[in-house]
C-alpha cells in the first residue's frame, strides 16, 4: 500500500531523534520494525492462500472468487463459527484500512500543502466511495480488486521519491544508501513499475 509508506515514515519520524551523524545510525533499527510488520502481513496473506487451497481447491471448488461465496462455502465445509470468524476478520480489516487511509491522507496533506481537515470530514470522505458502491449494488469482490489495482498505481509515486531521497547524501547524511543498495533498489522499483503498468493494462484493457 503506497500510502502506508508515508504513514509509517511519519509515525516513526520522531521516535528517536539523532543529534549527531553517529547517533542517527540507530535508525537502522527501524529495519527490524519493518521486517516484523512485513512478516506478520506476509504470514496472514500466506495463511489465506493456504486455507483457500486446502479447503476450496481440495474439494473441487475452483470458482470461489467472491467474498460472499467464500463465506458460504466456509459455513458449509467447516462450520458456522468459521464463517463468522472470517466475516469478523474482514470487518476488522476494513476498519484498519479505513483508519490507515484517513491518517495517511492527513499526513500527506500536512506535509505537502500544510492543510488540516476535520476528523469527521476526513472519515466521511474515506467512507463515501464504499457507501456509493454499496448503494449501486456493485459486485463487492470485483470492486475490491479494481480498487487494489488503482491503488497499486500509486506505488511508483511513493517508491521513486524514496529511492531518490535515500541516495541523496545531502538529505540522508550517514544513512545514505550504498551504491549497491541503490542499484538493487532501482531494479526492484523498475520491476514493480513495469508489473503495475501491465496490471493496469490487463485489468482495464485486456
Amino acid at each position: 500500500m503506497p500510502h502506508v509508506i508515508y504513514l509509517h515514515s511519519a509515525l516513526t519520524r520522531w521516535r528517536i531523534v539523532g543529534r549527531t551523524e553517529e547517533e542517527k545510525k540507530i535508525f537502522r533499527f527501524e529495519l527490524v520494525d519493518v521486517v516484523i510488520a512485513m512478516a506478520i502481513a506476509g504470514t496472514i496473506n500466506a495463511s489465506m492462500l493456504i486455507m483457500a487451497a486446502a479447503l476450496f481447491n481440495a474439494n473441487g471448488l475452483f470458482d470461489v472468487g467472491d467474498i460472499d461465496l467464500a463465506f458460504e462455502q466456509l459455513r458449509v465445509l467447516v462450520s458456522d463459527n468459521a464463517a463468522i470468524i472470517f466475516g469478523v476478520a474482514l470487518l476488522a480489516s476494513g476498519f484498519s484500512s479505513s483508519s490507515v487511509g484517513t491518517m495517511s491522507g492527513q499526513v500527506v496533506m500536512q506535509g505537502f500543502i500544510n492543510r488540516q481537515i476535520p476528523l469527521f470530514l476526513r472519515r466521511l470522505v474515506t467512507m463515501a466511495p464504499a457507501l456509493v458502491i454499496l448503494a449501486l449494488s456493485v459486485n463487492l469482490s470485483k470492486a475490491l480488486i479494481i480498487s487494489q489495482v488503482v491503488l497499486s498505481f500509486g506505488l511508483p509515486f511513493a517508491l521513486i521519491p524514496f529511492l531518490l531521497f535515500c541516495r541523496n547524501r545531502g538529505v540522508m547524511g550517514a544513512l545514505t544508501n550504498h551504491r549497491l543498495t541503490t542499484a538493487v533498489a532501482m531494479v526492484v522499483v523498475a520491476l514493480i513499475v513495469t508489473l503495475n503498468v501491465f496490471l493496469l493494462y490487463q485489468t482495464f484493457f485486456g
